[in-house]
């Protein structure tokens, strides 16, 4: 019989690459590490790691099993988290991962809410950028994500094995100097009219539609700064270094000093969802989580 434990050891050893370093991510010896696997391979009848000097990968059934690990794993959780939850333990773990600026508005919002609706629940945050959060969300890393998708881009069903909570809508806007030609512009300006100026890029998706945008107004933007840090690209912005665009909800996350917002044309918009598996859906804690984020999302959108 194959037991939980050890198809969590096998997919450590798998993503580590070695005994120690599986341990060490488990918290337990190297030798704790190298029985468990003894024993799962005894279980299943055939070896599942092949060792060669240093070097360790898995064998063919040893990749099938890791495949089926992660769904497995996913149940059992959702399962353990359901039963805790019927039987009064009135507790529960939520592991969120969410890229920066929706750390900065949407999630401390839905924390604070959920914390004071269910005191007993922890939530554990790091910050991804899709599609890695994604990734760590079907890997069995974390139980939600945080992410976003442009309207209109490729890959409109790479969500479709997941559950997807709509939290808010975001749009595109032009960050440019204080003392910019268009700062003080009422109404919408077409990105057109930036296409002499020096841009500075956000990270790498948004640099990526940043691109896209341009070149369907006719100009490829020239490129001077590029950073994954939305105050660092306010700040070049204010020093006069150059213009950007960035997502409204990334605008909000920063206290903007030098710079004023512009409404783009053509608009440009991003989908900003909560995704979990289906088996995790079910999991009171991680239930209550996606309630507060969307409640947090509509907030948001009022504010505006």
């Amino acid at each position: 019989m194959i037991e939980a434990r050890h198809l969590r050891v096998l997919r450590a050893v798998a993503s580590t690459g070695s005994f120690s370093a599986a341990g060490r991510e488990l918290g337990c010896t190297q030798p704790a590490v190298s029985q468990q696997m003894k024993a799962l391979e005894s279980s299943v009848g055939t070896p599942l790691l092949v060792r060669t000097g240093r070097e360790m990968r898995l064998t063919q059934a040893g990749e099938a099993l890791v495949r089926h690990a992660v769904g497995i794993i996913a149940g059992l959780t959702a399962a353990e988290e359901e039963v805790a939850a019927i039987a009064g333990l009135r507790a529960g773990r939520v592991r969120l991962v969410s890229f920066p600026s929706g750390s900065s508005t949407l999630v401390p919002t839905a924390l604070a809410a959920l914390r004071a609706a269910h005191p007993g629940t922890r939530v554990f945050l790091e910050e991804a950028e899709p599609p890695n959060s994604v990734e760590l969300l079907r890997e069995g890393d974390c139980d939600v994500a945080l992410a976003f998708r442009y309207e209109g881009a490729a890959g409109a069903e790479e969500w479709d094995d997941l559950v997807v909570r709509p939290l808010l809508t975001d749009r595109l806007v032009a960050l440019v100097p204080d003392g910019h030609r268009l700062a003080r512009t009422e109404g919408s300006v077409a990105i057109g009219e930036l296409a002499r100026e020096s841009w500075i890029a956000g990270c790498p998706r948004c640099r990526g539609q940043l691109v896209e945008v341009c070149e369907g107004a006719g100009f490829s933007p020239r490129i001077d700064f590029a950073t994954d840090d939305y105050p660092a690209v306010v700040g070049l912005v204010g020093a006069g270094l150059g213009v950007a665009v960035l997502p409204q909800l990334a605008v909000e996350s920063v206290r903007p000093r030098g710079v004023r917002t512009v409404a783009l044309e053509p608009t440009v918009r991003r989908e900003i969802v909560a995704l979990t598996l289906p088996d995790l859906a079910q999991v009171p804690a991680v239930a209550a989580t996606l309630d507060e984020l969307a409640r947090a999302g509509a907030r948001q959108s009022a504010a505006r």
